[in-house]
């Protein structure tokens, strides 16, 4: 990696942290849309398991407070129920990893982004909060991708943001998804669910290091 993009990386980290821990409230409202951005990915791997595993997706729901909900039918019980945790820690470190090391895809990934936050706010419409949050993101991002050249920040910020904020509320975020986990593998209780996975998280995290900071 060369040194400028390590430098990008460590201002974008700082400007992240700065404003979650010393931006009080200031802080929370710039970071708020990137909060409800990390409650879309969560929803959207609930969604994709569910895809992915033969089920189809009623309703995907990100509520004003943060939270969030998915209704599908059919799949795979377990696979949608980690595809959110697991599911949007994948796409956050995909993020930083794309933003860091492949700029050349940082564009598209932005109009993909877009893309499929505008069609998941269409059809799997149920809130009026939802859907206009997803459209008006979804036509900032597209334009920041168009008509800028932040595309590579952008990612790597949205990235960070993400995996810290999984990271550090892997007790609370999936909370709900864990209890149901528990429930359809009832032989293990819900805290060592938790501790694996955030290790699966954590080893993520540290390949996708690996790759970001590794030798060109």
């Amino acid at each position: 990696m060369d040194r400028h993009t390590l430098l990008r990386i460590v201002i974008i980290l700082v400007i992240y942290l700065a404003l979650r821990y010393l931006g009080g409230e200031t802080g929370a409202l710039i970071l708020y849309p990137i909060n409800l951005l990390v409650t879309f990915l969560h929803e959207f791997g609930h969604a994709l398991g569910a895809l992915l595993t033969g089920g189809s997706v009623e309703e995907l729901v990100v509520n004003q407070d943060g939270s969030g909900y998915l209704l599908s039918r059919g799949g795979s019980r377990g696979v949608i129920l980690a595809g959110g945790y697991i599911g949007s820690a994948i796409f956050g470190n995909i993020l930083f990893y794309i933003g860091a090391r492949k700029a050349r895809f940082a564009q598209i990934t932005l109009y993909v982004l877009a893309a499929l936050m505008a069609i998941s706010g269409i059809i799997w419409f149920k809130t009026i909060f939802t859907t206009i949050f997803l459209l008006v993101f979804a036509a900032i991002l597209f334009f920041i991708a168009r008509y800028t050249r932040l595309d590579r920040d952008l990612l790597m910020f949205f990235g960070l943001a993400s995996i810290i904020y999984i990271v550090q509320d892997f007790r609370v975020g999936p909370s709900s998804d864990l209890e149901q986990y528990a429930q359809l593998f009832g032989f293990i209780p819900v805290t060592v669910w938790m501790y694996i996975w955030l290790g699966i998280v954590l080893v993520l995290c540290f390949f996708n290091l690996r790759m970001v900071f590794r030798s060109n």
